[in-house]
């Protein structure tokens, strides 16, 4: 084996790397609104977790990202660490797929039907394909299947041409040796662990490993123990990530670790255990790309099959290794390692979106009511109430920021762009309810009092004001198109109302039944109210622009009229709703 050798198997490492990453990004972002399907199923139920870690593992082709996302979950309360198990240990099963795909390289004999099975047959069929896809289609969801494809040409390009370069290795003595020494277990175990730590990933370990194989100096009696201690050297990444979570997040990772552990040592005892009982001769034997699969696969099933009925003893261990802090922790709302996985990312932003939303309705129906009896918990409740908006809209806004900025799909770019705007509309309307409550602060602190027939129109308004929020805020939830489109007539109703109320008064001034210093808070709470409701018509737009996969506001709003057939009908049903008279 010459320097040329040498270069030629470091390139074919590299592309072997690069096209796993590419692949494994794309199927992330293919697969968005599927991850979010599957995750939503995590339940209490042991098996329905295994099998939910095992599916999203296999789609996202790493073991380790499952693993971070449960620790981020789990930091985030959204996951038990008793659930948590069952997904990390599902996680270990799906990682084996690569194995598989990766084993179509050592596929080796005469016939047309083999030698069409060989990567190298179809591969440059598929980055054709792939290329045409990403280059020449505009659909973000086909150049994410054209991104699919060719990182999986360049990662078996890669693959066969590091298994090509390490063949010259089988006539080289010290790599002859080298194997010979990690027949001794515990190396082998350690080896494995080392390389998978380096470059934190079981299933691109595996991947050298079988490329390794092809000089035929890998015997079984090597190959098992790397494999065993492959599984360790990948808990790295999810130890990594605990780092500054809370103890439930450290104890998701420590899961992971002992899991792996406990498997390993379980597997080494049994492998020296037939090791010296029986010899069996194909431990001598050169390993495959096919046989390397199958131990992987096999190791990976018989320790979760081992281990998944014992997943409260595993519990119970993690609690001791990592014990209870004497204060409460803080759970962090939004936690970075969901960023791994940006659909999962993307949809708990909704979801919290849709908890400032709450909050902000909230917020306006409390100071609505402060007209009514003013106390000064219900004043500290808005108070804190507009806090939590305004902290809802720091926290979701830098977040989403770090977040468009990953490599995300259009769709996902789109619905991003969505919540930033929608951010600012919820607590805005926070900050103008704040305003309702300081002037019915002021009307009690100055003993002002507005005439009957102003209180009468000041409810009518409040109650249309509080029809559009739950419309608005509804449609939002629900991403209902024909909801949003209701939100416009009875925002025009708002308006007009506004206007009316304003003449009012000022007949009222004129006729002395009011006096001009309601008037200025008259002035400010038809402000408020009607802002409120523009804010309202924002977030509509924002479900249109969604629906219409458009940035432009403007141009939402006015479809909300020209595509609304019955705007005018609606239009003239809120107006009689919410009439004066």
């Amino acid at each position: 084996m010459d320097i040329f050798d040498i270069l030629t198997m470091i390139g074919g490492l590299s592309l072997f790397l690069f096209g796993m990453n590419v692949m494994g990004e794309s199927l992330e972002r293919a697969a968005g609104n599927s991850l979010r399907t599957l995750l939503g199923k995590l339940t209490t139920n042991r098996m329905m977790g295994f099998l939910t870690g095992m599916a999203v593992t296999a789609v996202i082709q790493s073991s380790s990202a499952t693993t971070v996302m449960v620790v981020g979950f789990v930091n985030s309360s959204l996951l038990t660490l008793g659930q948590a198990i069952n997904v990390i240990m599902g996680a270990n099963v799906g990682t084996t797929v690569t194995a598989w795909v990766l084993s179509l390289s050592g596929i080796e004999g005469d016939s047309i039907f083999i030698q069409l099975l060989k990567p190298t047959s179809f591969t440059p069929i598929l980055a054709l394909i792939g290329i045409v896809y990403y280059m020449f289609i505009k659909d973000s969801k086909k150049k994410d299947i054209g991104m699919i494809l060719l990182g999986f040409a360049v990662l078996m390009f890669g693959m066969d041409t590091m298994s090509g370069a390490v063949k010259g290795l089988r006539d080289e003595a010290w790599f002859t040796d080298l194997f010979l020494l990690f027949t001794n277990p515990v190396l082998g175990v350690i080896a494995g662990a080392v390389l998978t730590a380096v470059i934190q990933s079981s299933s691109a370990s595996v991947g050298i490993l079988q490329a390794l194989s092809a000089t035929g100096a890998v015997s079984y009696a090597a190959a098992i123990p790397i494999i065993m201690g492959q599984n360790i050297g990948t808990c790295v990444t999810a130890m990594l990530s605990s780092v500054g979570a809370t103890k439930n997040a450290k104890r998701a990772a420590y899961v992971h670790l002992m899991f792996n552990i406990i498997g390993t040592l379980i597997g080494l005892i049994l492998f020296l255990a037939v090791s010296a009982l029986f010899s069996p001769a194909i431990l001598g034997e050169g390993a495959t790309h096919l046989g390397i699969s199958i131990c992987h696969t096999v190791f990976n099933i018989l320790c979760t099959a081992l281990l998944l009925p014992s997943g409260n003893l595993l519990e119970k261990l993690v609690c001791r290794l990592v014990p209870d802090a004497k204060q409460p922790e803080a759970v962090s709302e939004l936690d970075e390692r969901l960023l791994t996985t940006p659909p999962v990312a993307l949809e708990r932003c909704r979801v919290l979106t849709g908890e400032m939303a709450d909050c902000a309705r909230k917020v306006f129906r409390d100071s609505a009511s402060a007209f009514g009896e003013l106390t000064p918990e219900l004043a500290q409740a808005v108070r804190d109430g507009e806090d939590r908006t305004d902290h809802y809209e720091d926290m979701l806004g830098s977040y989403l920021v770090k977040l468009s900025g990953l490599k995300i799909s259009a769709q996902d770019s789109a619905e991003a762009a969505v919540l930033l705007k929608a951010l600012n509309d919820f607590e805005r309307i926070g900050d103008h309810s704040l305003n309702i409550l300081e002037s019915a602060e002021e009307l009690q602190e100055k003993g002002f009092a507005f005439s009957s027939a102003a209180w009468h129109e000041l409810r009518i308004l409040i109650k249309a004001v509080d029809e559009i929020i739950s419309l608005s805020f509804t449609a939002f939830r629900n991403n209902d198109l024909e909801m949003a489109f209701r939100v416009e007539p009875l925002e025009q109703v708002i308006d007009d109302l506004k206007e009316k109320l304003r003449i009012h008064h000022i007949l009222r001034l004129q006729q002395g039944t009011c006096s001009i210093e309601t008037g200025f808070v008259w002035s400010d709470l038809l402000t408020a109210l009607e802002r409120i409701g523009d804010h309202c018509s924002n977030i509509a737009g924002c479900v249109v622009d969604m629906a219409h996969n458009n940035m432009n506001m403007h141009e939402a709003l006015r479809s909300a009229r020209v595509e609304n057939e019955n705007f005018a009908q609606q239009y003239k049903d809120y107006a009689a709703k919410y009439s004066l008279k």
